[in-house]
Parts: C-alpha cells; sequence; structure tokens
C-alpha cells in the first residue's frame, strides 16, 4: 500500500528532500507530494537525475577536501 516510488527512495538514501527539491527548482512540499503517489516515469527520471547529479557533487567535493 505505501511502496510507492521505492525506487527513488532507495536512489535518494540519506540525501536529504530540501536538497533533491532544490535541484529541481521546485518546493520541498511539492517534491513530498509527487512521492505521495507513483510518479509518472518521466517525472521519475528528472528526480532520479537530480538524486545522482547531488550525489556526484558530494562526491567532488569530498575529493577536493580530501586533496
Amino acid at each position: 500500500m505505501f511502496n510507492r516510488n521505492e525506487d527513488i527512495k532507495k536512489a535518494k538514501g540519506d540525501l536529504p528532500n530540501w536538497a533533491i527539491a532544490e535541484k529541481l527548482g521546485i518546493h520541498e512540499n511539492t517534491l513530498y507530494r509527487w512521492l505521495r503517489s507513483e510518479m509518472s516515469d518521466e517525472k521519475k527520471r528528472l528526480v532520479i537525475d537530480a538524486i545522482n547529479k547531488l550525489k556526484r557533487e558530494l562526491e567532488e567535493q569530498k575529493q577536493v577536501q580530501n586533496a
């Protein structure tokens, strides 16, 4: 019943929803609303792309700090 968008929830890990929403250019509440019901494939792709970009940015920051 509450297994909607599980692929997104797994992909996001511990990333905060506000950061994902910011990357998408939407309000955090909009992202929460999107997560309530199963998203279209297109919308899922947008969210997962934003998650992947954030993860890459965080990894790059870690590499710079460790250099």
